[in-house]
């Protein structure tokens, strides 16, 4: 089990490859479904429950050009596995070709500090943070639209823009106050 590379392998020409990694595959594969319906260019999704993944097809898997981290967070094991899965990738992915993707904010159950900790998590390795509504079609169709303004860049399908760029124009601040307690 080695780490993922970043450059390790030549681009496909008008292809952008996409790795979605959510350890109980509830958003996943209709978030794959709408990902690879996209016309203008050729998207291949992969899907893992968790990194590192298996050495048996890495000389014919494709250079990944952007991996996405689900995060449900009604789920601890779902940050527990993204959280575990970060070791086995390459320093350069964290150039702009990493973002997390959480799910279920809006729900009434999560603790606040879940939140907390996936903001801080995103902030300290300067990845993007996006939100997705994964319970309705719209929501689904949102974040895909969202993943693939990123995919684009990151596989440098947008000229001149890079994926380090994009990562600094969208990546996750947390508040200097986030540490301090409430006095609610």
């Amino acid at each position: 089990m080695s780490s993922l590379k970043p450059f390790s392998k030549l681009p496909g020409l008008n292809t952008a490859n996409i790795l979605l990694v959510e350890s109980e595959e509830q958003f996943q594969q209709s978030l794959a479904d709408a990902l690879v319906e996209e016309t203008s260019v050729t998207v291949n999704v992969r899907l893992a429950k968790s990194l590192p993944l298996p050495l048996e097809n890495e000389e014919s898997r494709p250079r990944i050009d952007l991996v996405v981290f689900i995060i449900n967070l009604t789920s601890e094991l779902s940050f527990q596995s993204a959280d575990a899965s970060l070791k086995y990738l390459d320093p350069g992915y964290f150039l702009g070709k990493v973002c997390f993707l959480v799910t279920n904010a809006r729900n009434a159950s999560v603790p606040t500090e879940r939140l907390d900790t996936v903001r801080k998590l995103a902030a300290s390795l300067h990845c993007p943070l996006l939100f997705a509504e994964d319970q309705t079609p719209d929501g689904v169709t949102n974040a895909t639209e969202r993943l693939l303004t990123i995919l684009k860049v990151a596989a440098g399908l947008v000229p001149l823009a890079t994926a380090l760029y994009l990562s600094n124009l969208t990546q996750c601040t947390v508040p200097l106050d986030i540490d301090q307690p409430s006095f609610d």
